[in-house]
């Protein structure tokens, strides 16, 4: 940890961003990205101009800068690939990439006690991570994705300088769009790699395939690439790798992840994170990056936001047959809510239960039914929540913040396009793009998104609807566009990734099972959970159906190991000293004192 604030200029410049202004991009190619900020920041005298710079400025960068005499600049890219946490403590502005390091610092700073906030880990229970602009810490927030905050010596100003417009094409030529759509894939892998070796995750799906095959033909040499792989029925897809493999000739690897990693690898994320995070993909995407920087690489390409740009997750189809209810008229609507209401007698009939799950789902609106089978919202506080804890939090502010960003996408936008919008802000932002960032920081690895290029997720924003999602068709074009590039078994395969089997193991494999229930008991010394509902849980609910109740355990035991490295006290009622604490690498702080 260091602090910038003795040198001439305080900065943070991070990424790799590519400037619109000629000017500009010629004084990034000669002298790096810190000047070229610094020359488009001269000109900037308020913070509308401060919009406009950020603003027509692509790729995946965070930058925090002084402006003028008196003003600061923080900014991170359109969908927060790259990240920044700030705080103002008594006209002092201080930034760094990881919310600890703030909280670490500063007059009253304190990470093991009154410097967590108890809504923030209600808000992890209820979404499996802690949505920007809050964070875990008290008076530390984290930038938006496309936002950014003008510092004007006393006061902090946050601004969005971007939303999606989704314009799409009238009368779209499939030819033209599809030799449009490959450049813009050839070219975003171009940029995307370095001089280091090429290499990629590999999942066997669509995106990561794409990723492979576009490196031989951009490289010249076959990729590096990298598979995970499980040994639980339904849960491993190592075969479709394989074929991507053997179809572009990739110099290929797997690794299947076993219990006993998860138990070494635990502790070590836990301990490498910055703020409770519960997306169990990250232990699969922890050990495909260390296997492949233990081969020697530096460089991992990933497959990420196809799904969100173009239309390839099944629950967009499902909204759509939801949306059928949504049209009926009204009278129709009335009767079959009564014919299939939760309680009428056909609810118990074999045949017919289908349409009672199909009608009080389609009576939610979005994007509330997007969340229907939430375990926490199904089950409510008062049966998982210690009655102490649950006094003190909202159940409904994550509820609340996620309809406010529903409502944010033009009105003119299809439901498909607001889905997408949607996904970009809390599958992308909150939740997928940092589990491979964290996964790979921890792994020692850089990480790049081909499929997130500024230039692709322009183009997305033309595509009309129905090339997205045609009828129950998800990816149409993007499969269409690619047919001959990527194998057939590929593009016809349904959706996997790298789930994990963590509930299946916790039942199979007794250490794992036994170290997962510990770490969620200790929640209950900690007052924040029911010790009844553990006992149920681990009881009952996993051993009858683990798939579904693993991931209630999966956020529980990883919010209790994250509290047992960084707040080891935090309502433990526990005086006796923990183990110390593992070190996370050094993070630069920038302090931009009042001027």
């Amino acid at each position: 940890m260091f602090t910038i604030a003795s040198m001439t200029s305080p900065t943070l410049v991070i990424g790799e961003p590519r400037f619109a202004d000629v000017e500009l991009a010629r004084i990034e190619r000669g002298h790096g990205p810190r000047a070229a900020w610094e020359a488009g920041l001269s000109g900037v005298q308020s913070v509308d101009d401060a919009c406009r710079l950020v603003a027509s400025t692509r790729g995946h960068f965070a930058v925090a800068m002084p402006v003028g005499e008196r003003g600061w600049l923080l900014a991170i890219d359109r969908l927060a690939v790259q990240t920044l946490c700030w705080r103002l403590d008594d006209g002092v502005l201080r930034v760094a990439q990881r919310a600890d390091t703030l909280a670490a610092i500063g007059e009253g700073a304190d990470t093991s006690s009154s410097g967590l906030r108890p809504q923030a880990l209600q808000d992890y229970l209820v979404q499996h991570a802690i949505a920007s602009p809050n964070t875990v810490f008290s008076g530390v927030q984290r930038l938006m994705p496309a936002h950014l905050v003008w510092f004007d010596g006393q006061q902090a100003h946050l601004r969005r300088y971007w939303e999606p417009a989704f314009v799409e094409i009238a009368k779209p030529s499939f030819d033209a769009l599809k030799a449009e759509f490959l450049k813009h894939v050839q070219e975003s892998v171009g940029r995307a790699l370095d001089t280091s070796q090429p290499a990629c995750f590999l999942s066997g799906g669509t995106d990561s395939s794409t990723v492979a095959g576009m490196i031989g033909r951009v490289a010249g040499r076959p990729a590096s690439t990298w598979s995970i792989g499980f040994e639980a029925a339904g849960y491993d897809e190592m075969a479709y790798a394989r074929i991507a493999a053997k179809a572009y000739g990739t110099d290929h690897h797997e690794y299947y992840v076993t219990p006993q990693d998860l138990l070494d690898g635990i502790p070590l994320y836990a301990a490498s994170i910055d703020q409770p995070f519960g997306n169990s993909s990250a232990l699969p995407a922890y050990w495909c990056a260390r296997k492949a920087r233990e081969g020697g690489v530096t460089r991992l390409l990933a497959g990420d936001g196809g799904d969100e740009l173009f239309g390839g997750n099944a629950r967009y189809a499902k909204q759509r047959v939801f949306q059928v209810f949504e049209k009926l008229p009204q009278p129709a609507r009335s009767a079959l809510e009564v014919v299939f209401a939760k309680r009428s007698p056909l609810a118990h009939v074999p045949l017919l239960k289908k349409g009672v799950s199909y009608v009080e789902q389609a009576r939610v609106p979005m994007p509330a039914r997007d969340n229907f089978y939430n375990l926490f919202l199904r089950l409510g506080g008062d049966e998982i929540l210690e009655p102490t804890f649950r006094r003190d939090v909202d159940e409904l502010t994550a509820t609340r913040h996620r309809n406010a960003v529903w409502g944010e996408t033009h009105a003119s936008a299809s439901e498909l396009n607001k889905n997408l919008a949607y996904d970009w802000r809390f599958t992308l932002a909150e939740s997928d793009l940092p589990k491979v960032r964290s996964a790979c920081e921890l792994a020692g690895v850089e990480v790049t998104y081909p499929f997130l290029d500024q230039a692709l997720l322009d183009f997305s924003l033309t595509l009309p609807t129905r090339y997205k999602l045609k009828g129950m068709k998800l990816r149409w074009f993007f499969k269409e566009a690619l047919r001959g590039f990527l194998p057939d078994e590929i593009i016809t395969k349904s959706k996997h990734g790298f789930g994990l089997p963590f509930g299946v193991w916790c039942v199979q494999h007794p250490a794992l099972g036994a170290f997962a229930r510990q770490s969620v008991e200790a929640l209950v010394a900690r007052r924040v959970v029911r010790a009844a509902y553990v006992k149920h849980l681990f009881d009952h609910q996993l051993p009858a159906y683990p798939g579904f109740h693993g991931e209630m355990v999966w956020i529980l035991m990883m919010l209790e190991q994250w509290l047992s490295r960084h707040a080891p006290h935090w309502q433990s009622g526990d005086p006796q000293p923990r183990p110390p604490v593992p070190p996370t690498p050094a993070q630069p702080i920038m302090e931009a004192p009042a001027r």
